[in-house]
């Protein structure tokens, strides 16, 4: 039995007066990526400096202005990496690096050393703040923390005055969300107070979930109990930091920005210590699919999935929102069939608002494709083997079919599993299309006649083959369908009756194919299906379809 008594639940905040859960999102935060540094880290074989280097060129192509780099005074391999990054003029001028930093002066020193002949640059410095780390790793008191950070802020304001560039500062009081609120509030002021911002020179305050630690209502109820509390706080950008240590780092970061925060730290799919960091594609992709512009140029997710799994040398899960192998996917008959509605409702409705049931948003605005939207296998219905016939290869099945058409794939799915749409396709051509055994349609001719009483207007004449032997039939009917309708039965000894008829164009344009379907009935054994013809001429469509009808219901009698 798991032993839960050794484990005790994180305090939460008493906070009533919250605001946060009457809000919405309504715009896209600051991003900034921190791949470069947080997620790099955390990789089992860290990049080398040409694979940063167009990670770098890729965040700055999807809309990042503001992107961690590194952390230069802690090797020579991250130092490298921004002097390349300057040296050879990649940074370009709307964008902002930022570097991380212990406060501590000879990293400091180094790090401005490293940020020569930089524009602009955000110089992030953090020192560890909560209760537990106090105690255990530095065994120091509240008093003795703040100090670590008003001694590093002293120090980035010294070095930038001298600094040709502008320097931004931002802080992190680590490990945020296992610290007291008075304390994190108190460390914050002392640095606001040293660096003195201003509306024109904000100080950047990052409030990180380094460990999430307990639901995302109660972080939201920390960052919104922060944003309420910080003097001058049109002086401040609100940063947040979330990881993802209980899985919500995404809803972590949405109820932080309803709770106030303007800026969030994260990496692309979301790379990171132990579980990760926030993902910013996830979060973006979820105000996409809301109507709000995320401010980054995201069309691709494909583009960006093949560099990261080349300069991260991680697989993106199955499973992961929006850029996962399967998350278009359903292997549901029900969810299947309600795609295939929802898909001809928005074609016929003409509507420029995306609604298909179980996707939130159309994968081909993301660079996905519709091949892969819907998969087939022993636990998919009628509805998905119809809608694959559809996207794929235009062929609208009467509703009245899709199940029979279902069924014969069923029984392949349950041997092999899942089958793929061109393996569907073939199955349609052997069952109904090329269906020719043992009566083949050969040629028709139609003439139009008229007997008086009967009401029978066209005289068909068919040739056509039986098991290979060529053989002919003239019959009269009420209309071309009527006409070999009867010469069949007179040829099959069949007595045939035309349940529906369904045809439509396969494409567009005056060289068009034409779908008939025909479902037909042996009155003698009470056996029905389907049989479908193809043709750029309607009537000859018609004939094949009857054929292959035929040709089925004797199939059936064997």
């Amino acid at each position: 039995m798991l032993n839960y008594k050794r484990y005790q639940k994180n305090p939460v905040v008493h906070y009533p007066e919250r605001e946060w859960p009457n809000k919405e999102i309504e715009k896209a935060p600051i991003w900034c990526s921190v791949d470069l540094r947080d997620g790099n880290q955390a990789l089992i074989e860290p990049m080398v400096v040409e694979e940063k280097i167009e990670f770098f060129n890729m965040l700055v192509k999807l809309g990042f202005k503001e992107i961690e780099i590194g952390f230069p005074s802690a090797s020579q391999i991250e130092y490298d990496f921004l002097r390349q990054l300057v040296d050879r003029k990649l940074i370009p001028d709307d964008v902002t690096v930022q570097v991380l930093v212990q406060c501590r002066e000879h990293l400091i020193q180094r790090t401005f050393e490293s940020l020569q002949g930089i524009k602009r640059a955000v110089v992030h410095i953090y020192n560890s703040t909560s209760t537990l780390q106090r105690d255990v790793v530095f065994n120091m008191s509240r008093e003795e923390i703040i100090k670590i950070a008003e001694e590093g802020t002293r120090l980035v304001k010294e070095y930038a005055k001298d600094f040709p560039g502008k320097i931004i500062l931002e802080y992190s009081p680590e490990s945020f969300t296992g610290t007291e609120l008075d304390f994190a509030l108190d460390i914050c002021t002392a640095v606001q107070d040293i660096w003195q911002p201003t509306p024109d020179n904000k100080l950047i305050i990052n409030l990180p979930s380094t460990v999430e630690m307990n639901t995302p209502n109660v972080y939201a109820d920390q960052i919104e109990w922060m944003s309420k509390h910080f003097k001058d706080r049109e002086n401040i950008i609100l940063s947040v930091h979330p990881h993802n240590d209980r899985g919500c780092g995404v809803a972590s970061a949405e109820l932080a920005l309803l709770a106030g925060a303007d800026r969030v730290e994260g990496t692309l799919f979301g790379n990171g210590e132990r579980t990760g960091n926030v993902d910013i594609l996830t979060i973006a992709y979820n105000m996409f699919s809301q109507g709000i512009n995320p401010e980054l140029a995201i069309e691709n997710v494909r583009e960006i999935q093949e560099v990261y799994e080349r300069c991260c040398k991680l697989a993106i899960p199955e499973r992961h929102p929006y850029a996962g192998k399967l998350v278009f996917t359903a292997f549901s008959g029900s969810h299947q069939d309600a795609i295939n509605k929802g898909v001809r409702a928005l074609k016929e409705r003409n509507s420029d608002i995306w609604q298909v049931p179980y996707l939130p948003i159309d994968p081909a605005d993301i660079g996905r494709m519709y091949e892969p939207i819907v998969r087939i296998n022993s636990q998919s219905g009628k509805g998905g083997v119809a809608f694959i016939m559809e996207t794929y290869f235009g062929f609208k099945l009467p509703k009245g079919m899709h199940k029979e058409f279902a069924d014969v794939v069923q029984v392949i799915t349950e041997k092999q599993g899942e089958v793929g749409p061109e393996q569907i396709m073939d199955e349609f051509k052997q069952n109904y299309l090329e269906k020719k055994e043992p009566y083949h349609f050969k040629k028709s001719r139609m003439e139009e006649v008229h007997t008086g009483a009967d009401g029978c207007d066209t005289k068909a004449t068919i040739e056509y083959t039986y098991k290979g032997e060529a053989k002919s039939f003239t019959t009269d009917g009420n209309g071309p369908i009527d006409a070999v309708k009867r010469g069949l039965a007179m040829a099959t000894g069949m007595q045939l009756r035309v349940l529906d008829y369904n045809e439509h164009a396969l494409q567009a344009g005056s060289n068009a194919q034409a779908a008939s379907y025909i479902h037909v009935m042996d009155n003698n054994t009470g056996h029905t299906t389907f049989g479908v013809g193809i043709s750029s001429n309607i009537t000859r469509a018609s004939i094949r379809a009857l054929f292959s009808a035929v040709n089925r219901l004797l199939e059936q009698a064997e």
